[in-house]
């Protein structure tokens, strides 16, 4: 589908094995090197990392239809995440322009940690989770019943509980210690502004899925290469008013 595309490669970990698992343990070294020199690029991976662990652990909780193909889809996923940096490291022009906008802004520390978390969210689901999606579905889709499809759906859907029960932590442990206004913002509103973030994410990761559909129901090629510049579109046009 795109260049980006075919630089990610499928994984060979093992299913919800954390203790040794390579893409935690990539993660965990980045945070470390990017706080030793405070780069705000540690604000969005320190909450990604804390959502990998916990999919890990509702994976190895078998709270999903098809916890290989969550496996799967989670490793995947990341995997778009380091080819984006991998890319952004060696010529920051090379890398996907949403990723740009958002590593541009974590590095250079131009907004609020809030902002720099969003931007990171957004390229990475807004984006990258498109991508992925159809990776792992377009092989298989044809083969799926309804029921079958219909299961995709509803573990695609339950990620979005492991996320509603990850926010509060983000906010408690990544954003207040830089951002100490949040935890004035926390105890004057309650749930109300994890509620909040957790609407905005939902609502992306529905969009996210209905693109996905578009691409695999679409078999003209310039079709598909316009509805993939669209979804391109309208992740960097969040990012940009995010800056």
């Amino acid at each position: 589908m795109s260049s980006y595309l075919s630089q990610v490669t499928p994984g060979d970990e093992q299913v919800g094995d954390e203790v040794d698992d390579p893409t935690v343990r990539r993660m965990q070294a980045l945070i470390s090197q990017w706080e030793a020199v405070a780069d705000q690029r540690a604000i969005f991976l320190s909450c990604y990392l804390m959502m990998t662990r916990n999919m890990l652990s509702a994976i190895r909780q078998q709270e999903f239809n098809d916890t290989a193909w969550v496996d799967e889809l989670l490793h995947r996923f990341a995997d778009y995440y380091f080819v984006a940096l991998d890319a952004y490291e060696q010529d920051a022009m090379q890398a996907p322009p949403v990723w740009q906008v958002a590593h541009n802004a974590a590095r250079q520390a131009r907004g609020l940690p809030l902002q720099e978390l969003l931007l990171g969210v957004n390229a990475h689901i807004n984006y990258d989770l498109v991508l992925t999606l159809v990776d792992l579905l377009q092989p298989e889709w044809d083969s799926l019943t309804e029921e079958q499809r219909a299961l995709r759906y509803t573990d695609h859907c339950h990620v979005n509980d492991v996320i509603c029960g990850t926010i509060d932590a983000v906010q408690d442990q990544v954003i207040e210690p830089t951002m100490p206004v949040m935890d004035l913002i926390d105890k004057l509103l309650g749930p109300l502004d994890e509620r909040l973030i957790s609407h905005l994410i939902t609502g992306w990761r529905e969009q996210v899925w209905q693109n996905a559909m578009q691409l695999l129901q679409t078999r003209e090629a310039e079709e598909r290469a316009r509805i993939l510049r669209q979804v391109e579109d309208d992740a960097l046009q969040f990012g940009r008013l995010m800056t």
